[in-house]
This record gives C-alpha cells, sequence and structure tokens, in this order.
C-alpha cells in the first residue's frame, strides 16, 4: 500500500494544521489517488467502500477551492441519508477550522425548514445535503446554483437504490456546466455509469482494489464500550490473557502519546511508534520491542509498517480503523509463523456500522465478547499462575525449596498449610499491585483531588519543590496543580481529578529533594 503524507499533496497550510489537529499522518488510497486531480480541476468517478476517508478526499479540494470572499453557494455535496449529511459536514467544519470566513451546513429532512432558509439566506459557500432537501430549497427559490464550481454525489449507488435518480438528474441539470463533477460510489451499476456519461467531462476513474485477507489463524473478536472506558476495558484483557508481546493500534497521534502516559502510568512495560518520532527513536522503541524490554507496543498505521515480530499474541483496535484495509493490515501482525493469535477491537456507539463493513469486505465474523468483570480478572490470574505452578513441579530442580518445606514440617505443619501459606503471600503481593485508589471526600475543590504527601518545611521543600516534581516525574503541566499547603513534616497538594490515580502511582515511586515520598489521597488522613 503506498504511503503518501497529507504535506505531500500540495495542500494549504491552514488545512494541513487542521488534519494534524486530527492526529492523522497519510492520506489513505483514495485519498492519495483522488485529491492531486481534483485540484487540477478534473471530474471523478472514484470507487470505494463506506469507511475509506472518501469525505476528506473531496472535502479537502472542496476547502481548497472555495473563496470565503464570496458568500454565494460554490459547493454542492449530495449525500443519501441525514445522518451521512451530518456527519460530512462535520468532518468538513474539522477541516476547515483554521480557514476564516468560510460557512459550511447541512440541510436535511426532519429538520426545520425555516431556520435552514434563514441560514441560507446569511450566505453559505458550502451545502451538504440529501437530494429531496435540496430540491425542496430549489423551488423555493432559496438555494442558488448559479455560482457552483463544484457538486459531489457522495455514496451514489446508496442515493440510487433509495430512488433519488430523478431529483438528481434535475439537480445536476440546473448547475452550470462549467461546474466540476466527483462522483463517489462503492460499486459501479450502469445507472451511475449513465450519470457519468451524461454530467462528465472526460472524468478520472479512480478505484481502490482491496487486499483479500488471509489470516486464518486469527481469532477476532469486539467489545463494545464506552471511550472513557477504553483503558479500564484494555488492561483488564492485557492482565487476563497475559500476552508475551501485545501490539495496539491508535487512528493518531495523540492518542498513541496518551495511551504510553496511562498505561506507564498504571506500571505497564508500555512505549509508542508514530510519525512524528526520530528514526533513531522509532528503531530504539523497535529493538525494546522485539527484545521483549518492554511487551505492549501502541502505533499509528503508518508507524506499524516495519513492524516484523513473530510472538505478537493479541492485537487491540484500541479505535476502529479508518480503512477496511487498515484492519487486515493490523491484524495480521499476529498469528505469524503458524502461530494463532487474537485480535481484539473496541467500538464505540456508531463505529458498529464501519465494524459491520470491514466484516463485508474482510468475508470474516467478528464475534462480540462480554467486557470482563474484575472477578473473570482475578479467575484468569489464579489459572495463569496454577498453570506456572504446574509448570515448575514438572519441569524444575525444587531441591532445595523441598528441604526447606521439610523442615518447617518438622514444627507440625502439614504441607497443605505451607503450600496454602505461601500462596497467599503471592496472591496477596498480587492484590497489593492491584489495590483500588479511592480518591473521593478529600476536601478538595471540584474536580480536583487532595494529595497528602509525608515531607515538608523541615526537610527545606516548597510549594515550587513539589510542582517541580509533580510536573517532571508524571508530565502533568504545573499550571494544571492546584492549592499547595506546605506544613513542617508534611504537604496536601491538589490535582485534577482524572489525573489522581497516575499522579499516585508514579509518586509513589519518586523523590523530592533526594527524599524517597509516600503519597495518598487526603482522606486517608487526619
Amino acid at each position: 500500500m503506498e504511503t503518501i503524507k497529507f504535506k505531500e499533496l500540495n495542500i494549504s497550510n491552514e488545512i494541513n494544521r487542521a488534519i494534524e489537529d486530527m492526529g492523522f499522518e497519510e492520506a489513505t488510497p483514495i485519498q492519495a489517488k483522488s485529491i492531486p486531480h481534483i485540484l487540477k480541476g478534473k471530474d471523478i468517478i472514484g470507487q470505494a467502500q463506506t469507511g475509506t476517508g472518501k469525505t476528506a478526499a473531496f472535502g479537502i479540494p472542496i476547502l481548497e477551492q472555495v473563496n470565503s470572499y464570496d458568500n454565494s453557494l460554490q459547493a454542492l455535496v449530495l449525500c443519501p441519508t441525514r445522518e451521512l449529511a451530518i456527519q460530512v459536514s462535520e468532518e468538513i467544519r474539522k477541516l476547515g477550522k483554521y480557514l476564516h470566513g468560510i460557512k459550511a451546513i447541512p440541510i436535511y429532512g426532519g429538520q426545520p425548514i425555516e431556520r435552514q432558509i434563514r441560514a441560507l439566506k446569511k450566505g453559505v459557500q458550502i451545502v451538504i445535503g440529501t437530494p429531496g432537501r435540496v430540491m425542496d430549497h430549489m423551488r423555493r427559490k432559496i438555494l442558488k446554483l448559479d455560482n457552483l464550481k463544484m457538486i459531489v454525489l457522495d455514496e451514489a449507488d446508496e442515493m440510487l437504490n433509495m430512488g433519488f435518480r430523478e431529483d438528481i438528474e434535475t439537480i445536476l441539470k440546473d448547475t452550470p456546466n462549467s461546474k466540476q463533477t466527483l462522483l463517489f460510489s462503492a460499486t459501479m451499476p450502469k445507472s451511475i455509469l449513465e450519470i457519468a456519461k451524461n454530467h462528465q467531462k472526460n472524468p478520472e476513474i479512480i478505484k481502490v482494489v482491496h487486499k483479500q485477507l488471509t489470516v486464518p489463524n486469527i481469532e477476532q473478536y469486539y467489545f463494545e464500550v464506552k471511550e472513557r472506558n477504553k483503558l479500564e476495558v484494555l488492561t483488564r484483557l492485557i492482565d487476563m490473557h497475559n500476552p508475551k508481546l501485545t501490539l495496539i493500534f491508535c487512528n493518531t497521534k495523540k492518542k498513541v502519546d496518551e495511551l504510553v502516559s496511562s498505561l506507564q502510568g498504571r506500571g505497564y512495560f508500555a512505549d509508542g511508534l508514530h510519525g512524528d518520532m526520530k528514526q533513531s527513536l522509532r528503531d530504539r522503541v523497535m529493538g525494546s520491542f522485539r527484545n521483549g524490554n518492554i511487551d505492549i507496543l501502541i502505533a499509528t498505521d503508518v508507524a506499524a509498517r516495519g513492524i516484523d515480530v513473530d510472538d505478537v499474541e493479541i492485537v487491540f483496535n484500541y479505535d476502529v480503523p479508518q480503512d477496511e484495509e487498515y484492519y487486515v493490515h493490523r491484524i495480521g501482525r499476529t498469528g505469524r509463523a503458524g502461530r494463532t493469535g487474537k485480535a481484539f477491537t473496541f467500538v464505540v456507539g456508531k463505529e458498529i456500522y464501519k465494524l459491520r463493513d470491514i466484516q463485508r469486505y474482510t468475508k470474516t465474523k467478528i464475534k462480540l465478547q462480554q467486557i470482563p468483570s474484575l472477578n473473570d480478572v482475578e479467575e484468569a490470574k489464579l489459572d495463569i499462575l496454577m498453570g506456572d505452578i504446574k509448570n515448575i513441579i514438572e519441569n524444575e530442580d525444587l531441591s532445595k525449596q523441598i528441604r526447606i518445606i521439610e523442615r518447617l514440617m518438622e514444627e507440625d505443619y502439614t504441607s497443605l498449610d505451607l503450600a496454602s501459606a505461601l500462596l497467599k503471600i503471592v496472591m496477596g503481593k498480587e492484590n497489593e499491585k492491584e489495590e483500588d485508589i479511592d480518591i473521593e471526600n478529600t476536601g478538595s475543590e471540584e474536580g480536583m483531588v487532595r494529595l497528602f504527601i509525608n515531607i515538608g518545611r523541615k526537610k527545606n521543600v516548597r510549594a515550587k519543590d513539589i510542582v517541580g516534581a509533580i510536573a517532571g516525574e508524571t508530565g502533568l503541566s504545573g499550571k494544571l496543580i492546584g492549592t499547595i499547603d506546605v506544613y513542617d513534616k508534611y504537604t496536601f497538594v491538589e490535582v485534577p481529578k482524572k489525573y489522581a490515580k497516575d499522579v499516585l502511582r508514579i509518586m509513589n515511586k519518586a523523590q523530592i529533594k533526594g527524599k524517597p515520598i509516600n503519597v495518598e489521597p487526603a482522606n486517608k488522613r487526619k
């Protein structure tokens, strides 16, 4: 799959900034092939499935060519459904966030028409609408197409299936002959080709051909989760399955950095890869992953191209991929060299439709799994521990340990008593690590958590030392740290609630003024 960065596509700095904010690194195949032709003014027929990045393929060129000083309608996008019209409108707004004076609105049935009329009368350059509602505004002489530069038929086959052929023909006939016509469709039935023949001028045909899925050894599952619960579900699954090596995919660089920080804060050996990292750093991270110095690697699609490691047991799609083909590339990182592997995908809300497209494309069943409870995690960890014990009994020299046990048995302890006590010590240490931290009712301001630190003025500690230590160890901005009260032997400090657990975990391994410290929620102290 050809790799093309957005910066190579002759796109303005403002739009590139917006794309960076959205966290995307490279163009999808349909974007890379379409954008250059559209920017040259050519008509195109683009054949690509839903979820391949079609919106940006036409949205970026539209924004590049619209004149912000002209309030007349210059670009019209026709969509089959209100949901798609809203989605396209939102993406175009995100892409154009740094372009001043450009207005884009969705118009569709089910929304009060008076509100749409008011917005259109104020002047908009880009309209995204369903054919029926666009026709309605044309009949009322509210939507004027005289200055239209571009028209897009998005999911054209779906619009024809829904009976919009006549409306589309009427709208196209009412547009200037000089306009640019872009047609995107997942399939190319005869009716689509007839529209192209009647309304396009020497169109460039762009076809994104998908590769076939050839990974039969991979078990594929998905979990329906809320965005805010993804991290908790991820850590439970990692703890349950205890994989040797884990690969986690995110759609954006920003998400990779956030997840690396969160997992490291919880004590996992994790690191990240994305396109902003220098090659030397990428090589170092990959070396650590291959050598097992880190066992969790978090990456974007573009950064993961060079990953060729045989022992990856689980691939997580922390974000549903933007393109079905990316899904194939991602999960193909496990189940290598005849091994079996697992692929877990986290699905939030309407992403279930994107997952269905992936299943249709891959011709594979991705099974729904229930999110494991804490009890499930405990049971799985116990099974792993019992397996380790059996393995040691069968394969290792235990003569030294047997002599110790025999000595203790002379004091009237049974072997069952001793085994139970030793197991309790091991499991107790595990539970100690996993102890949930209570950060409620610490007497802090709303949205903050008050922490107790067992060091104060008598050790020459000042407020700036506390800020410096927390910011330096956790990466939390000093500006986010709240009230600090330094006393002779201890200190109270407030941190944002959403970062409190990470601060507690990290700072309990830290030092201030060369002294090891203990940090805990203030509600545990008088």
